[in-house]
């Protein structure tokens, strides 16, 4: 089968190929995927330059999300789900081959039902984003009702947390660094959109919630943005962080601000979530595509012959919004 792969750490153009890889078989209670599309996240990039760890396996076939048709099962599969249209997540987690490939082969549960109306580069754009996303929402209960702030609302993260929140009844704010993220993120379904960098943030927020702040902050850079998440948050609200700039980054946290505020850390690292939260977030996320109410911003779609370009802009952000490719 036709598949990217790397060999060795390092730039997307040093060490990305595009060649012939062995046909994947499934085993025990797992399922073969003709992929169809294939998403790339900020994580692949990081295990591509060795952000926090080294080559786990001397070849890798990258990419975590996908989406496509179940070709082949293996024991213990119901016959029934063959031909089943599927969204894939953590394919190349604790494995050497992922979704940049024709073919993937993935535990059956990691393999979720593609409701008919979604389109397959939909589906390719949910798994590790769409995840993270409803951790960092619900995992403190339930929206309906509720104030929520999301940080780079024009983000693939922060698209998945305003349109998740929105679908749940919850009042969402966001903040965005450019005209072009603000329209995206209008479009995404914000309640109020501000511009990071020259709105008084923290103000705007409690004017527009009533003085009482938000009760939810999904935030991409919690270093940068601690203290406008402290002066708008409620009381006994919830930041939830998920991403940071360097393996090493600390966070000093003025520690009477934030037990002024009752408030609670939540640091979302998708892969380590337990197995039984994720079924949960699936049952919503399929609810929400069922809806009609999840619809990601795609931001560029290549064949998988152009791969090394879809990694350089995704890593060195020249486009906006989800990035894919079409084995």
């Amino acid at each position: 089968m036709k598949a990217a792969y790397y060999e060795a750490q390092g730039n997307a153009r040093d060490v990305l190929v595009v060649g012939e890889s062995s046909m994947p078989e499934p085993g025990p209670n797992e399922v073969r995927i003709r992929v169809h599309v294939s998403g790339i996240n900020p994580t692949d990039v990081k295990a591509r330059t060795g952000f926090s760890a080294g080559m786990p396996y001397p070849r890798i076939i990258p990419h975590q999300d996908g989406a496509g048709v179940i070709d082949a099962i293996g024991e213990g599969v119901s016959s029934d789900r063959l031909g089943e249209r599927v969204w894939v997540y953590e394919a190349q987690f604790g494995r050497s081959m992922g979704t940049a490939a024709e073919f993937v082969v993935v535990p059956s549960d990691q393999a979720v039902h593609l409701p008919h109306t979604t389109t397959f580069e939909v589906g390719a754009s949910l798994g590790i984003p769409a995840l993270t996303a409803h951790r960092c929402l619900f995992a403190d209960g339930n929206l309906k009702d509720r104030h929520v702030l999301v940080h780079g609302g024009a983000g693939v993260v922060g698209t998945a947390a305003i349109q998740l929140a929105k679908w749940a009844g919850a009042w969402v704010a966001t903040t965005v660094m450019s005209d072009e993220q603000a329209a995206i993120a209008e479009a995404n379904g914000a309640d109020v959109v501000l511009r990071r960098q020259s709105d008084d943030v923290a103000s705007r927020i409690m004017d527009a919630a009533g003085g009482l702040g938000v009760d939810r902050i999904v935030d991409v850079a919690l270093k940068s943005n601690l203290d406008v998440n402290l002066a708008c948050l409620s009381q006994g609200g919830v930041i939830s962080a998920y991403a940071t700039g360097s393996a090493t980054d600390e966070l000093p946290v003025p520690l009477l601000k934030a037990m002024m505020h009752g408030c609670v850390f939540r640091f979302v690292y998708i892969y380590n979530v337990p197995k039984e939260v994720k079924q949960s977030a699936i049952v919503d996320i399929n609810a929400c595509l069922e809806a009609g109410a999840y619809s990601p911003h795609i931001g560029l779609s290549n064949p998988l012959d152009d791969i090394v370009e879809a990694h350089e802009a995704l890593e060195f952000s020249r486009v906006i919004g989800k990035v894919l490719v079409r084995p």
